[in-house]
């Protein structure tokens, strides 16, 4: 894989633009933890291939959005964590 692919690159401005969102509306910096917005990354793409599923499968599909709406706001709260240590 190269170090400057498109998916790379775009992983990288997301990461830093998170940071300094995060950093100035509260008024610390944010240790880069990539693995954590990676983490983001894979739920959101997670999530928009449950929502393009064609029914509801019983009920599943929608419980399974939920989960993982669920797994990215503690992901989020994570990251947060993790900057305060």
């Amino acid at each position: 894989m190269h170090i400057f692919s498109r998916s790379n690159v775009r992983k990288a401005v997301f990461a830093v633009g998170f940071m300094t969102i995060g950093g100035l509306t509260t008024g610390t910096a944010l240790a880069y933890q990539g693995h954590m917005f990676n983490a983001i990354h894979a739920l959101q793409n997670a999530r928009q291939q449950l929502l393009a599923a064609s029914n509801n499968k019983g009920g599943y599909r929608d419980r399974a959005i939920d989960l993982v709406n669920q797994a990215i706001a503690a992901v989020h709260e994570g990251i947060e964590v993790g900057a305060d240590n």
